[in-house]
């Protein structure tokens, strides 16, 4: 169905643009609301035919799917829109939101059913009506939101949308919990057992899980997290390559919504090369860097001295030291003020997070370990931890 569609409404609609990506997203979320308003219509007939709670519970579970249809097609709205004044980082990140909108949905109608299903379980009965018609629907139903998972699942990763991915993890859950409500409506139609209520609990369960998941899943964009490790090696490697750059440091990756990322980081650059020639050479690897990962990138220079065998001395001492707090532990913008009595050691920190104490702790104890190898050395430091992870 959702090649049918695009032939006829989406003929030209390329995925990798903005303009593409948006109208994939709006018509998948126009054609789920379409296929969940017609399951809670046929669930809903059956549940009052048959006076099961658990096809009813599962019923209104599909109408909040279709209002959760509706959060995520006013998303795919919403983040289309250009960036303006009070938004110059446009309005990608109105996808997380939906996408939390749609778990939140998903949570309260798990509580819905769970209370109503323990009201069942206390007040047991029997079910009626045509067993081999509910059955029927019920079949249809799972083949129906099977079919929602995958073209939800496959476009979500396609364009890379939060909402639709949110979705399609609701639909497989649907898929779940609708068999459950199938087994206890064969079991009633075979046994003439009353199990409505203890498997209504367990759609309600699912339906829980799900939701927590996926709002798991959407809250984690919006706080903020390291980008892929994958992603920031093929970012280092990118730079690297480009022979004028000699070390990086300070990498940080701001996520604005999908196809919205910012990236700045410190290259270092030989102290001693000329300054028009590097920055031509640098804005060569921003471009680079914009093409390669549509992600808009600023990369400060960060001069150091290549030279000098006595500063190189000392910033490998610095580097043993802070090696003892952590094997990943580095350090940058290193520098050495000779004196009269002793040389003050200058750098920046980077310390991973699983590394325990404050900052006043760590600068106490980076020090100590420099003291330990220099006795004429003293640590001036700066303590940093990671954005990315490497």
């Amino acid at each position: 169905m959702i090649k049918i569609l695009s032939s006829i409404f989406l003929k030209n609609a390329d995925k990798a643009t903005e303009t593409g990506r948006r109208a994939w997203g709006m018509m998948c979320s126009i054609l789920g609301i379409a296929l969940n308003i017609l399951l809670f219509v046929i669930k809903l007939l059956a549940g009052t035919l048959s006076g099961s709670i658990a096809i009813t519970a599962d019923a209104f579970n599909n109408l909040s799917d279709a209002g959760s249809s509706v959060i995520t097609l006013i998303g795919f709205r919403f983040a289309g829109m250009k960036p303006d004044p009070k938004h110059p980082f446009g309005h990608g990140r109105i996808e997380y939101i939906s996408g939390l909108l749609v778990s939140i949905v998903i949570v309260i109608v798990g509580f819905e059913l769970l209370i109503s299903s323990i009201k069942k379980i206390m007040t047991p009965e029997p079910l009626t009506g045509n067993y081999l018609l509910t059955i029927l629907i019920l079949i249809i139903s799972i083949l129906i939101k099977g079919y929602m998972f995958y073209y939800n699942r496959k476009v979500g990763k396609e364009i890379d949308s939060a909402g639709m991915k949110a979705t399609s993890m609701d639909s497989i859950s649907d898929c779940a919990a609708t068999s459950v409500v199938l087994i206890s409506v064969i079991i009633g139609a075979v046994w003439n057992v009353s199990v409505d209520g203890w498997f209504g609990a367990a759609v309600s369960m699912f339906v829980l899980f799900a939701g927590f998941r996926s709002a798991y899943e959407t809250i984690q964009p919006l706080l903020g997290v390291s980008p892929e490790e994958d992603f920031v090696k093929e970012i280092e490697e990118t730079v690297m390559a480009h022979s004028v750059v000699l070390g990086i440091h300070d990498m940080v990756i701001h996520d604005y919504g999908p196809g919205r990322k910012m990236m700045s980081l410190h290259a270092e650059v030989d102290g001693k090369g000329n300054i028009f020639e590097i920055h031509n050479e640098i804005d060569i690897i921003e471009q680079e860097l914009r093409e390669k990962f549509s992600c808009e990138t600023v990369i400060h220079m960060d001069p150091i001295e290549t030279d000098n065998d006595a500063v190189t001395g000392f910033r490998e001492t610095a580097v043993e030291a802070i090696r003892e707090i952590h094997p990943d532990a580095t350090i940058h913008d290193f520098r050495m003020v000779p004196g009269p009595h002793h040389n003050n050691l200058i750098f920046d920190a980077v310390i991973p997070h699983d590394v325990k104490g404050t900052e006043d702790e760590l600068k106490a104890r980076i020090s100590e370990l420099i003291k330990s190898r220099c006795s004429n050395c003293n640590a001036v430091v700066t303590i940093d931890r990671p954005y990315t992870i490497l």
